[in-house]
């Protein structure tokens, strides 16, 4: 509903369970301070329930093969019960704004410190990366435009409510200048 191509759950059945069961392994390992976690995942717990995705037709969803196109996905009831042991509340307060927010800033925040660290050299140069490369949703314009957007001291009133939650949703030191400036990432760029 946001604007991405597919949903993080439809997303991981594509490019596989184990992958991603792998990957984050390896960035836990390399950023721990920000991406390690306790406890077991939705998708380690799926991976031990050997549900790969589309690779082997279970997932966060079923797949069908269809004769021409990719294979049809559908709803499996056998997910919830699965996912039941590590789910947190009751599944249901979970507002849209909560789920953008829980999804889009950390990737702002590794984006903001990529800039800071000099990976990359701007903004733009970010924000055309994530929308030609990542499939980014091109009317919001990148990560660093969707944040100007709302405005860095909003987007660091959002980022502190979770930081309970890890460093991961730490804003950086770049994010809390240009709020207590009132700049934005483009214009400060």
């Amino acid at each position: 509903m946001w604007g991405w191509p597919m949903g993080p759950a439809f997303l991981l059945d594509v490019v596989g369970i184990d992958t991603a069961v792998h990957a984050d392994k390896v960035i836990a390992e390399a950023f721990p301070d920000r991406m390690s976690h306790a406890g077991e995942t939705a998708s380690e717990v799926m991976f031990k329930a050997q549900r790969l995705g589309q690779k082997n037709g279970k997932g966060f969803y079923i797949y069908k093969p269809e004769k021409k196109g990719p294979p049809k996905k559908a709803l499996d009831p056998d997910v919830a019960p699965l996912l039941a042991p590590i789910m947190k509340g009751d599944g249901k307060s979970v507002i849209d704004q909560e789920i953008v927010e829980r999804m889009m800033l950390p990737m702002l925040l590794e984006c903001s410190r990529c800039l800071e660290d000099k990976i990359v050299d701007t903004p733009v140069e970010v924000d055309l990366a994530l929308v030609y490369g990542l499939g980014f949703p091109p009317f919001r314009g990148g990560v660093f435009r969707w944040a100007d957007g709302l405005g860095a001291a909003a987007v660091v009133s959002a980022a502190e409510k979770y930081t309970k939650l890890g460093k991961l949703y730490e804003p950086t030191a770049q994010l809390k200048e240009l709020a207590r400036a009132g700049k934005t990432f483009h214009v400060a760029g």
